[in-house]
């Protein structure tokens, strides 16, 4: 690149840099910048023209006053005039104010792609970099579509310089990660991979970035890549410190290029070629021998490299998991880790170990390090190497070393971090269950665990306790003994009140023969906690004592003393004054009879998926976490199945600090709402309670945030704003100069039309995602905005509004979101929707932040259309057919004949017709190629019936196949619209 001559340097910029720094106030300051602005208008629109020099100082001025933070609103023509020009230095500042402050969405772009291709055809290397720069930093869309095609003929071309190269395959990465769809590579695919046996290191280096992301969205187009890296690895592992000197840092040859190898070789399985496995085999063996030898240098820069490349093998050597003996070798080398003195290398060191430990090949290894963990645990002072530490116990854990971990875990739970104490008790509570000598062991130890952390025991462990304890006889008398013992301590946790009210209601007669615990004892221990409880425990509790007097008649006198105190038949609270009246009618009414089979014991529960692992798996992120309870020869059995069965560790990775590219908002792989774990009120529910399960579970708020929306106007549901909430924001309340709806607003929301949850919308900066349920004709949908880069977006706000028509069809309501988001988190906000009545349009979000000083102001329509408000419904095919005569009017029917998108997989076709929200109807229709449906659209105003019928020709020849999609309703926009939406979706 040319050297800026002496002549170049802008006396008047640093002049006026000077003049800044030396400003004793801030309102000197911006006196003096609004003079210069002033000035700098003034020569703008002056008749005189300005050559070059002039420009480029001016355009500088207002770059610098850009990055000071204040608005610039002219000057971008000035810009891009100086990127005609021929100089370098006028070229270069041009383009520098362009990636500055040109944004993404300006009018100019057409001018400055003009400017872009001119320099790109110059075949001017400097020119060409500075031009590809540009296109990277700006990364719009725009520029995508104009050199998507042109960029990577300029990678291959045999003529371009090697500096050119390197810009244009990190400029074309950039494109494919802002518009994957508009970066094509097709035939230039094989010619890429090749960019790997380039001479030039700085080439391979860039070259390989690209393919490592090209890959893992496409891995059979590039898995040709896979001999070539490993070739290109084989002779950087093998060459000494002198052969690559230029690319050599601290002794370790091209450090950074031996990663991006390693990376790029984790996205393919094993190699098939025994020769290249062999030779990767072997460069992983060497890279292990080299860890072992004496550092050639003391200073932090060697070993940092050395690492570097150590642990992303030991991360290749764990994603094949095929080579008993490397996995062995990188579990005694991560070992050496553990006592390092170095902070970070002990925590890298547990994270990798936690991953290692769920291979059968390594868990043994892994297990002989226990004794250095547990120490681990008790003395780090990092809380996040302590937290790795206990995740690696919990993957280690198996049934021969499951007390002493359990053990270590509830004394270390005594002292442990309030941040993590709650994901311990998770951790305790499944490996309690899971490797479960016996039963009174399992107990004993939750309890214990209660007793230490009650505040955290989340209501799933306690209910699985009562849930296994009620599946299984010979422990119930054990667990009524214990819990008994346990609610004798002056100070009883509330959860230890909840435990033994439900089994000393179901089980206290198995030992009410002690005169210790008989039944009066018993209640009165009960009922000694009783004022000390909140208003549910209180409530399970009036059900103990109604089962107490089927259990106890002797105790029935005293009980109904208590139900009819003025304390309980006149409780403020509702749901406990219910209680008490009819307990005490049932107790005083009904016959002994009637009273054992109105209040039997409970039967055992059916056996699913423990809610403690879900809650964990959600706790942690999707992915994170893969142990699952093993399944014995009997149901009802914890140890059933192999003493390893389908181990696997804490990704730990999962939870480290967020890469700018990285999923903040773990939706791309999260399963939908309708598909997740049951949720702990489905799992177990009061069963003392009249409302029964239907009710118990509708209380439960982790997975069914849609529990408070069918009764929107009670005025205790945070969630659910009413009218005067002061920090409602009104849909009317428009943004005073919204953007335009993006050009993809309408495809984005077509692919929510069958489904609830999922980005929204991604670009360099933000990604939005949402999770939404609906019921009946109301609706909850949660937005998380993430904050993709390290710098804070301030002022950010957002607004929904209705357009025109829309206004009087739906009611939406918002909570306002924070102003400010950090760097790589992310700020929810809920949405509250009443469907008023059938409408086509959708709410138009609208997203204003300032990053970095400039504007970005985001439209968008939101996903809400007609179909979230189906009702399912299930029809014979006599009704179906006579529903479908009835619907015969011309304008109760819309039908679209088009050609097919995608295959026609029967599975995919069902799942997105139940995605629709219809009921998917089996053997109604004569030909069972064909597929129908039936629903009812909820409205405030009406309900309107909906009649679907899909029928594709799926013999035809693939690209040639079709649909007819029929639908008939009871009102003709509903028709219109559903069919239009069904449509977009084969």
């Amino acid at each position: 690149m040319p050297a800026v001559s002496k002549g170049d340097g802008m006396r008047g910029l640093a002049v006026f840099i000077s003049d800044i720094r030396n400003c004793k106030s801030k309102e000197a300051e911006i006196k003096r910048i609004n003079k210069e602005l002033a000035n700098i208008r003034s020569k703008f629109k002056g008749d005189k023209a300005l050559d070059g020099y002039s420009k480029k100082k001016y355009v500088c001025k207002l770059l610098f006053i850009f990055l000071l933070g204040h608005d610039i609103d002219f000057g971008h023509m000035e810009a891009v005039n100086l990127l005609s020009s021929n100089k370098y230095t006028e070229k270069q500042i041009g383009y520098l104010f362009i990636s500055v402050l040109v944004n993404s969405n300006s009018e100019l772009i057409r001018l400055i792609n003009n400017a872009i291709k001119n320099d790109l055809s110059s075949r001017n290397p400097t020119f060409m970099c500075l031009a590809l720069h540009c296109i990277a930093n700006v990364g719009s869309r725009e520029m995508a579509e104009a050199f998507a095609g042109e960029i990577p003929r300029i990678l291959v071309a045999g003529d371009t310089m090697d500096s050119v190269k390197q810009s244009a395959a990190l400029c074309l990465l950039r494109l494919y990660k802002a518009s994957p769809d508009l970066v094509l590579m097709g035939e230039w695919t094989s010619r890429v991979v090749h960019l790997l046996n380039d001479q030039h290191m700085g080439v391979v280096t860039a070259a390989i970035s690209l393919i490592t992301c090209l890959s893992s969205k496409n891995p059979d187009e590039f898995k040709t890549c896979v001999s070539l890296a490993v070739s290109r690895l084989s002779r950087i592992v093998s060459s000494a410190s002198t052969d690559l000197q230029d690319y050599t840092y601290y002794f370790v040859p091209a450090p950074w290029l031996s990663c991006k190898l390693l990376r790029l070789l984790q996205c393919y399985p094993p190699p098939e070629d025994g020769a290249v496995k062999g030779r990767l085999v072997e460069c992983l063996e060497t890279i292990l021998n080299k860890a072992q030898e004496p550092p050639k240098s003391k200073k932090v820069q060697h070993s940092n490299a050395k690492n570097a490349i150590l642990f992303e093998a030991i991360s290749l050597i764990i994603h094949y998991d095929s080579e008993p003996n490397l996995l062995v070798r990188a579990c005694n080398q991560l070992g050496q880790f553990l006592q390092h003195r170095e902070t970070n290398l002990r925590y890298l060191a547990l994270e990798s170990m936690c991953t290692l430990a769920s291979s059968e090949f390594s868990h043994e290894a892994v297990k002989t390090h226990i004794e250095t963990v547990i120490n681990a645990l008790k003395t780090e002072r990092d809380v996040s190497v302590r937290q790795r530490a206990a995740d690696l116990l919990y993957a280690m854990c198996d049934r021969s070393n499951a007390k002493q971990i359990v053990a270590e875990m509830l004394s270390y739970l005594e002292t442990a971090d309030y941040s993590i104490r709650e994901e311990m008790v998770l951790k305790v509570a499944i490996l309690a269950e899971k490797y479960a000598v016996d039963y009174s062991w399992y107990v004993d130890t939750i309890l214990n665990l209660i007793r230490i952390a009650g505040d955290y025991v989340s209501e799933e462990v306690w209910y699985r306790v009562i849930q296994i304890v009620i599946n299984r006889d010979d422990v119930q008398g054990y667990a009524a003994k214990t819990v008994f013992e346990a609610l004798q301590a002056p100070a009883c946790h509330e959860n230890m009140v909840k435990v033994g009210g439900y089994i000393l209601g179901e089980f206290g007669n198995l030992i009410a023969g002690d005169p210790r615990s008989s039944p009066l004892v018993q209640f009165n221990l009960l009922h000694s906690k009783f004022h000390l409880c909140s208003v549910p425990t209180r409530a399970l509790l009036l059900s103990a004592y109604i089962k107490f007097i089927n259990l106890f008649p002797e105790t029935k006198a005293t009980i109904q003393e208590v139900l009819r105190s003025d304390s309980q038949i006149r409780n403020s609270d509702v749901e406990l004054q219910q209680r008490a009246v009819e307990y005490l009618k049932l107790s005083s009414i009904a016959s002994t009879d009637v009273l054992a089979t109105v209040l039997e014991e409970m039967p055992p529960f059916p056996e699913r998926e423990s809610s403690i692992l879900a809650k964990l798996k959600k706790k942690k992120g999707p992915g994170a976490v893969s142990v699952e309870l093993e399944d014995g020869k009997e149901r009802g059995e914890l140890n059933g199945g192999g003493d390893r069965g389908g181990d696997a560790a804490i990704a730990a990775s999962n939870a480290s600090t967020p890469s700018p590219s990285a999923d903040l908002l773990g939706l791309r792989s999260a399963a939908p709402v309708s598909g997740a774990a049951p949720s702990a009120g489905s799992l177990l529910v009061d069963v003392f309670s009249e409302a029964g399960p239907a009710a118990a579970s509708a209380g439960v708020n982790d997975d069914g945030f849609l529990s408070a929306l069918h009764a929107p106007e009670a005025s205790d549901s945070p969630l659910v704003e009413g009218p005067g909430d002061s920090d409602s924001a009104p849909t009317s309340a428009a943004s005073e100069d919204p953007a335009p709806p993006l050009p993809e607003s309408d495809e984005l929301l077509n692919k929510f039309v069958c489904k609830n949850n999922g980005v929204l919308f991604e670009n360099q900066l933000l990604q939005i995602g949402i999770k939404s349920e609906y019921r009946q004709n109301l609706g909850r949908m949660y937005l998380f905005y993430g904050n993709k880069t390290s710098v804070q977006f301030v002022s950010f706000s957002t607004t929904v509004s209705c357009p025109g028509e829309l206004q009087s069809q739906l009611n939406v309501q918002t909570k306002t979101v924070e102003p400010l988001v950090e760097g790589g988190a992310q700020v929810q906000q809920v949405i509250n929707i009443e469907c008023l009545t059938d409408f086509v349009d959708a709410p138009l979000l609208n997203i204003k932040f300032r990053y970095g000083g400039a504007l970005q102001n985001i439209s968008l329509k939101l996903p809400v259309t007609i179909n979230k408000f189906f009702q399912p419904t299930e029809m014979a095919a006599a009704d179906f057919f006579q529903r479908w005569k009835q619907l015969s009017q011309p304008q109760q029917e819309a039908q679209k004949i088009f050609k097919a998108s995608h295959g026609m997989d029967t599975e995919v076709l069902k799942a997105k017709l139940l995605g629709l929200g219809t009921a998917l109807l089996e053997n109604v229709d004569p030909n069972p190629e064909n597929y129908v449906c039936a629903g009812v659209i909820q409205t405030k105003a009406q309900q309107v019936g909906c009649l679907l019928r899909l029928e594709p020709n799926a013999q035809a020849q693939p690209g040639e196949q079709m649909y007819r999609l029929t639908l008939r309703s009871s009102k003709d926009t509903v028709s219109q619209r559903v069919c239009d939406l069904l449509a977009e979706q084969f």
